[in-house]
């Protein structure tokens, strides 16, 4: 058995560079579909994002642990934060899909358009004020039956149990 003051396994580092990639590329997906894709996410979608913004630098900081050697703890306890993130990911996952499909209400001011001041100009203010925001129970797309947002979750749950399993198996 080994120590948690030991210094990190392999599989803790290549457990956290492969959550860096995937947590990287998940999100680069989404913004691939936002920007190449032309699908404008709605509130619900952007809050999906976060754990990601968060658990890729993040990953990268455990897989940095790993590779200087830091104490075990600190590169069990990034993993776990990271599992912790990924947990977070699929219960928005969830409570979105669950939105789009109509199994319960969705927040209120998703897709609450708010008419825009007359301000008599066409400058590039007006156009993104004249932008309205999809509403959060409509999927915009869906792959074999999934909106993007149950995909999200499926990400989330394979992410979150690869980051708690690198966090807690013994070298």
């Amino acid at each position: 058995m080994t120590s948690l003051a030991a210094p990190t396994s392999r599989l803790q580092a290549t457990t956290a560079l492969f959550l860096a990639v995937a947590m990287a590329a998940t999100v680069g997906g989404a913004l691939g579909f936002q920007h190449i894709g032309g699908y404008i996410p709605c509130k619900l979608c952007y809050e999906q994002r976060m754990p990601y913004y968060v658990g890729a630098p993040l990953m990268a900081l455990a897989f940095l642990a790993a590779v200087v050697k830091l104490p075990a703890i600190v590169t069990r306890g990034l993993l776990f934060a990271g599992g912790l993130l990924m947990a977070y990911g699929l219960y928005l996952g969830v409570y979105h899909s669950g939105v789009e499909w109509g199994w319960w209400p969705g927040p209120t001011d998703c897709g609450m358009v708010v008419a825009p001041p007359d301000t008599g100009g066409n400058g590039v203010l007006d156009a993104i004020n004249a932008v309205v925001p999809p509403s959060c129970d409509q999927a915009a797309l869906r792959i074999l039956g999934l909106s993007l947002a149950g995909w999200n979750a499926i990400a989330s749950l394979v992410l979150g149990a690869v980051a708690f399993w690198g966090a807690l198996k013994r070298a």
